[in-house]
């Protein structure tokens, strides 16, 4: 099992969210992030002080069957494609195990509905 975390434009989440579940990818999280990098926001000079906020983009993190790796990857490069700077990174790390507490199943098992 492999756990993907991508890096995405808060712009191109349906897009993929979308393209995921075409490829039967059916669960995931995210969360909203905070981050720097090579894209620099405009400064925002407000009554005198400066913003110089980081730049929002959405994680995801998504745990799949070594199977499925190469497929969720290629659509996440697909879909959250922009060509500007800023489109993100994608990010794959091993996972030793999951379990569905559930039903205690373990490994691919736990990950998908029968």
């Amino acid at each position: 099992m492999k756990k993907i975390e991508a890096i995405i434009r808060r712009s191109k989440f349906e897009e993929v969210k979308d393209a995921l579940h075409s490829i039967d990818i059916d669960f995931f999280t995210y969360s909203e992030t905070y981050g720097v990098g090579n894209e620099r926001k405009e400064k925002n000079v407000f009554r005198g002080s400066t913003d110089t906020s980081n730049i929002s983009r959405l994680t995801l993190s998504i745990v799949v069957r070594d199977l499925n790796l190469q497929k969720t990857i290629d659509c996440l490069l697909d879909t959250a494609y922009t060509g500007e700077v800023g489109d993100g990174k994608i990010f794959v790390s091993t996972i030793d195990d999951s379990y569905r507490i559930r039903t205690r199943e373990k490994g691919d098992e736990s990950l998908y509905v029968k």
